[in-house]
């Protein structure tokens, strides 16, 4: 697993598919993560404009084509609609927190040829998050 993060963190710019306004929810502890380690990072949300001071695109079909690593922090169901949407946009890496996960998701990523996280490994563990 080592492997496919280290691939997973090389991303010229992340997205955290399932960002928050909420400071307590994970959604929004990765995306603060991110900006913590100074990695250029984009909140994907359905509605809001801005999370943490960045402009949030709706979908990730949205996402801008540097964009090679997502984390996602959706529910399972949510997830799998997510997958096929990276699928169809090219994202390289997808990390699915725990939680995301889902058999059809992770299945789909493996056919794809999708550099994988979803074993349980957390983000905000292997970047050092700290709460601000």
């Amino acid at each position: 697993m080592e492997k496919n993060i280290q691939k997973f963190l090389e991303s010229r710019k992340f997205a955290v598919v399932g960002a928050s306004t909420d400071r307590s929810k994970y959604g929004n502890k990765v995306l603060r993560c991110y900006q913590q380690q100074g990695l250029p990072v984009v909140p994907v949300h359905p509605v809001q404009p801005q999370i943490e001071g960045l402009s949030c695109v709706s979908s990730v079909s949205e996402l801008p084509s540097e964009v090679e690593s997502i984390s996602i922090i959706t529910p399972p169901a949510v997830t799998e609609k997510v997958v096929d949407e990276a699928i169809q946009a090219g994202i390289k890496n997808v990390w699915m927190q725990p939680g995301a996960q889902s058999p059809p998701a992770v299945q789909a990523c493996r056919n794809a040829g999708i550099n994988l996280i979803a074993d349980g490994s957390c983000l905000l563990v292997v970047l050092g998050y700290r709460e601000s």
